[in-house]
């Protein structure tokens, strides 16, 4: 088997800054961890406030810390710096080659979907965003690594598209309608979200959008591990 991790992102409408923050971190034990966060509001406050709890997150997690125990510490230092003023939202997405599963740990109220062929389920379990007391916990979710898994996870801006308009976007059913007698690579799937997502809201998005997909499939190919990254610069005038 292979794991395969997308990401696919953009920012508020007229907003240089995105205040979604994403990074990715070895594990000591084995394997990565997938870390994004959603800072309160948006533009370059939002962005601190992201890169704060991204930082410390996987500071710990490089340092062996356990996911949950990385997302609380966040929490209380994110409660510390703001006095329970400001809030972010948290997904960590552990493959974790140690135990052979992925773990993941949410502090979003916005739910995420795993999928096992054409079965999608919503977790939508109640979570807390970090930041709003110093009794925060994440809700953990793991699963045995299994070929055919697609998780997907994504900020509020995906719950959010198309409110404003009064079509508000069914994510349950568009990934239903991408999954169903396909197999897209995670990819296309996280693109065609964020591209759905973005055209509900008139190619003007209200919110930072962030989709990250993580698949399990078939091994193909060699033993090399690759990563491919694309950030559109904007020319300055």
């Amino acid at each position: 088997m292979e794991i395969q991790i997308a990401v696919a992102k953009v920012n508020k409408y007229a907003v240089s800054e995105s205040g979604d923050t994403l990074e990715v971190v070895e594990r000591p034990t084995g394997g990565i961890s997938v870390v994004l966060a959603d800072g309160q509001t948006s533009g370059r406050g939002a962005k601190a406030v992201s890169m704060l709890v991204v930082r410390k997150v996987i500071g710990l997690i490089a340092e062996g810390v356990r996911d949950g125990a990385a997302a609380r510490a966040a929490s209380d230092a994110l409660f510390a710096d703001k006095a329970g003023k400001v809030t972010c939202t948290l997904n960590i997405a552990s493959v974790d080659l140690h135990s052979q599963t992925i773990v993941l740990a949410r502090n979003n109220p916005a739910p995420m979907f795993i999928c096992r062929g054409e079965q999608i389920d919503s977790h939508n379990e109640e979570s807390v965003s970090l930041g709003t007391s110093r009794n925060v916990r994440p809700v953990i979710t793991e699963l045995r690594i299994e070929s055919g898994l697609t998780i997907v996870i994504f900020s509020d801006g995906i719950s959010h598209a198309g409110e404003r308009h009064g079509q508000p976007m069914n994510i349950s059913e568009a990934l239903r309608s991408m999954l169903e007698d396909q197999d897209p690579p995670p990819q296309q799937l996280a693109d065609t979200l964020l591209a759905h997502a973005v055209s509900l809201d008139d190619n003007r998005p209200a919110d930072d959008i962030s989709v990250l997909v993580l698949k399990v499939s078939a091994r193909s190919g060699d033993d090399v591990r690759r990563m491919s990254v694309r950030l559109p610069i904007n020319a300055q005038k």
